[in-house]
Formats: structure tokens, sequence, C-alpha cells
């Protein structure tokens, strides 16, 4: 199966960039780079298998199409959408945050 590009919103590149500047002020070097790796391992396996992330926002909020996929080790959650030619990223959101309310938020 071929992987598909992935385009990160503005958005969700601060996101990402505000975790990373969390974790190295609060936790050091290696959990960030921890959370790298983590979030990269998410990035190829939703390329491949985009169909596999969560609906579970979708419902909640109306949005048809949109998928999370929670990374693995570190608390933070992707969601995106599948586009035909891409895969659209949303938002990189900590999974203890109001989702809905971080989403709904987000420019359509």
């Amino acid at each position: 199966m071929n992987a598909k590009p992935l385009i990160p919103r503005e958005r969700a590149e601060r996101d990402i960039q505000e975790a990373l500047d969390w974790y190295l002020l609060e936790a050091g070097a290696h959990v960030a780079l921890g959370f790298i790796d983590a979030l990269e391992q998410a990035y190829e396996h939703i390329a491949r298998f985009p169909a596999t992330g969560s609906p579970r926002y979708a419902h909640e909020l109306e949005l048809p199409g949109l998928r999370s996929w929670t990374l693995k080790r570190y608390p933070y959650i992707v969601f995106y959408l599948e586009r035909e030619d891409c895969i659209d990223i949303w938002r990189v959101l900590h999974s203890r945050r109001d989702i809905p309310a971080w989403l709904r938020a987000q420019p359509h």
C-alpha cells in the first residue's frame, strides 16, 4: 500500500512546537526526542493506513471524515482528514484538553 503525503496545517505545527517546548523545559531533551519519535511513528502509520484512525470526534463534532490517532507513550492525539491525494493534519492535541472545544476553534 502506498503512503500518502502528510500536510500539517500551521496550527498542527504550532501544537507540536508547544509540546516540544514543554518537554524540553520540563522533562529534558531525551523525552522531547522520544515525543518526536512517537509522532514520526504515528505519521508513518497514518500515511499508510489512514482509515484505521478513530472516527469518534467526527460524529461528536459533525465533521465527516475526521479521524484521530493516539501517540504511543505520549498523551497526544493527531487529528486528520484523508483527502484524495494527501492526509490533512489538523491538530496534535494533548489528550487531557477539551478536544471538542479545541477542534471547534479550528478554522475550516
